[in-house]
């Protein structure tokens, strides 16, 4: 995202358009991707309300959300676009709030990876991380990528 300091992330954290709903997907090879033709979309609330449930030392990745919001809702899988957008929304407002804070920080990427996209960037949550006890692993020479090391051993089940 850009020009995060001009944009207020609460009002859209709670600006739901027409989510949460479920579609049909018609293209084959997403059908044989995600594994069915039933896509839910979660509107950017939910997310923050399942990211403020995950407690201290604790992590979950955004897949393991998808999953679950699919699950809960009848569908096949959970729209991954609009889920990275939605979370990066939850913290960012998060961040503009003077309390109330949702621990976006444990919120991780696929295979345990930081998120660079939060506010602060990857500095910022490897911090966060390691005060609650993770120990963060660089991986890479030239596209150096951050990851929580034995992220599984820290999941938080939904």
């Amino acid at each position: 995202m850009a020009n995060e300091d001009k944009k207020d992330f609460n009002a859209m954290l709670y600006d739901s358009k027409d989510m949460p709903k479920v579609q049909i997907i018609t293209d084959e090879k997403s059908i044989e991707k995600y594994g069915g033709d039933r896509m839910y979309f979660a509107p950017p609330i939910a997310y923050d309300k399942v990211m403020r449930r995950v407690p201290f030392g604790k992590l979950l990745t955004v897949g393991e959300i998808r999953e679950y919001f699919a699950k809960q809702n009848g569908a096949d899988f959970t729209e991954p676009i609009t889920a990275g957008i939605f979370v990066s929304i939850a913290a960012w407002a998060s961040e503009q709030r003077e309390n109330d804070k949702t621990p976006y920080w444990r919120i991780l990427k696929a295979k345990g990876e930081l998120n660079s996209k939060y506010p602060g960037g990857i500095k910022a949550q490897k911090e966060m991380l390691e005060k609650e006890g993770h120990i963060i692993l660089q991986k890479g020479r030239t596209n150096i990528k951050y990851y929580v090391k034995n992220y599984k051993d820290a999941l938080f089940t939904l």
